[in-house]
């Protein structure tokens, strides 16, 4: 979080549950209401953090951002997804990271 934070990201949410699933963290970037995926690892013996958000982890983030957005009824301009990924001591921030397709 302080990662984004130094960038100026507002926090509005971490680790929001409901019966779709979890968002680690729901930021502000000025009008545009950000959903973040945070993944990390020790190390890249078994891949790079990022590989872990495939089109299916995609999909899942989407549903409970859509399950976010109606029970929370936020004001905002436009949305988007990134990814914070921590593999050992390197980490990346993407920014509008994918963009989920259909159900």
């Amino acid at each position: 979080m302080a990662l984004l934070r130094s960038k100026g990201f507002s926090i509005v949410h971490t680790n929001f549950v409901c019966e779709q699933g979890e968002l680690d963290i729901v930021a502000r970037d000025g009008d545009e209401l950000v959903f973040v995926e945070v993944r990390s690892r020790a190390d890249d013996e078994h891949g790079d953090a990022l590989d872990a958000i495939g089109p299916r982890k995609q999909k899942q983030v989407a549903r409970v951002a859509q399950a976010y957005i109606s029970i929370e009824r936020p004001i905002f301009v436009t949305s988007r997804f990134d990814v914070v990924a921590q593999t050992g001591a390197e980490l990346v921030h993407l920014v509008d990271a994918f963009r989920p397709h259909g159900p």
